[in-house]
């Protein structure tokens, strides 16, 4: 059975908001190379996508937790991955000691056959992958490989019958889609696929899928619980509803894009140049070694998310654990989740952008019966000229000016809201929250006093 109130003494929902100044940094990319973008109160803002946000938060307290940090440190975690056949063969290779390309087609056609699609067998690159990612929880695949080295005998010999099956289809389908082939090129492929397709299979032993199944199920992984999954291809494979919300990034300001045109030096080249024994020599040696231009956003971003504790008690509650085991894995999460949420950032271009340095400007942080989402306060975008010709001045300072207003405005008015808290990590904020009233927030020294 699984809850329906709140821990005590806390509402359902907890809220957080947050301001970052970010410098020459590219964290998101569309497909062609580009910062991502949304039009919003009528100007175009940069955006930083939620997905690579909660990415870098999952990976973070993933970390964390396997290094024996924070909160979660030792518990459970989850991998998304379309690798879990390649996973599992190397567990049975190194831990069981099975032949490795027996290990790796016994374990694809287990998985298989418990109901995921796998790539084309003929391409080496995809053809032991699941065609979607998958996450489960981080030892799925050693769970697996120890009930089939368990159950080898049974398995290896339906193995055989499973592989054979398939092969014969293949022959048949590729056979029938050559006859075609003189009238359409396509036929070929599509009667593989069908004919395997249509085969019939020997069934996969129902101790063996349900032991599979029960790898691959959340069970006690908190990031799974915390962020969710959702998988179609197998019926009887729990989804997870996620308690964690989040929005994506965006400017407060509009956005400003810098084309920056880089040269890279050939080493080799300078060197010789730098040793030319004359002008010629050196002039076959003028200059760079590659040129080209990589796109840069700079500004000051809101992002938004929310923790449903009911929602990730529940999860936990349905993956098995007792009350007393969720109540108290729960609120291990909520402060990794928070931690996260403050810390981590997308890894894109860390090295040459230095990005993942970046700490926050203001984080607030407050507690109600349902989300709140203050995106509002900024749809007007902040006008950063002078306060003497009519702006709002730089736009860290006048964002967190707006925030907390906007906070104080809605608590007024939403009895369910929770005192707000606050955390900065810049001098001149601290100062500038000091000189503030009715914030409706105090302000704390560390992300962990952000949670109650």
């Amino acid at each position: 059975m699984t809850s329906t109130a709140s821990p005590a003494g806390t509402s359902q929902f907890l809220s957080l908001h947050l301001l970052e100044t970010l410098v020459a940094v590219l964290p998101v990319r569309d497909e062609n190379g580009s910062p991502k973008s949304i039009v919003y109160g009528g100007t175009e803002r940069h955006m930083i996508t939620s997905q690579a946000r909660r990415r870098a938060e999952r990976v973070h307290t993933r970390n964390r937790a396997n290094a024996g940090i924070g909160a979660l440190a030792g518990r459970s975690t989850g991998t998304r991955t379309r690798e879990w056949a390649l996973i599992t063969g190397k567990a049975l290779a190194d831990t069981h000691g099975w032949d490795r390309d027996e290990a790796v087609r016994t374990a694809r056609a287990v998985i298989e056959a418990t109901g995921l699609k796998f790539g084309d067998p003929a391409k080496k690159t995809v053809a032991n992958l699941t065609k979607v990612l998958l996450f489960a929880p981080s030892d799925a695949g050693a769970r697996i490989a120890a009930h089939i080295d368990a159950q080898a005998v049974e398995i290896r010999s339906w193995a055989g019958e499973y592989l054979g099956a398939q092969a014969a289809a293949a022959a048949k389908g590729k056979k029938g889609g050559r006859k075609a082939a003189a009238a359409d090129p396509e036929p070929e492929e599509a009667g593989e696929a069908g004919a395997a397709a249509d085969a019939k299979l020997p069934a996969l032993p129902a101790a063996t899928r349900a032991a599979v199944l029960t790898a691959l199920a959340p069970r006690d992984a908190i990031d799974i619980a915390l962020y969710g999954r959702f998988l179609a291809e197998i019926a009887d494979s729990p989804n997870v509803d996620g308690a964690v919300q989040s929005s994506h990034a965006f400017t407060v300001h509009e956005a400003e894009q810098v084309d920056d045109f880089y040269a890279a030096a050939d080493d080799a080249k300078l060197d010789r140049k730098k040793n030319a024994l004359d002008f010629l020599d050196a002039a076959d040696d003028a200059g760079a070694g590659m040129t080209g231009y990589q796109s840069l956003i700079t500004g000051t971003f809101y992002r938004h998310a929310v923790l449903d504790r009911v929602r990730l008690r529940n999860n936990l509650r349905a993956a098995g654990m007792s009350v007393e085991e969720a109540e108290e894995a729960s609120v291990a999460a909520e402060a990794e989740f928070v931690t996260a949420f403050v810390d981590a950032f997308p890894e894109a271009k860390k090295n040459s952008t230095a990005s993942t340095g970046s700490l926050p400007a203001l984080v607030l942080a407050f507690e109600g019966e349902r989300p709140y989402n203050y995106a509002a306060a900024f749809q007007a975008p902040i006008d950063e000229n002078p306060l003497d010709k009519g702006g709002e001045g730089p736009a860290g300072p006048a964002a967190v000016k707006r925030l907390l207003k906007h906070h104080a405005f809605v608590s007024r008015r939403r009895p369910d809201i929770a005192h707000g808290r606050v955390l900065t990590y810049d001098p001149q904020i601290d100062e500038l929250l000091r000189t503030l009233k009715d914030t409706g927030a105090t302000s704390v020294d560390s992300a962990e006093e952000l949670t109650a």
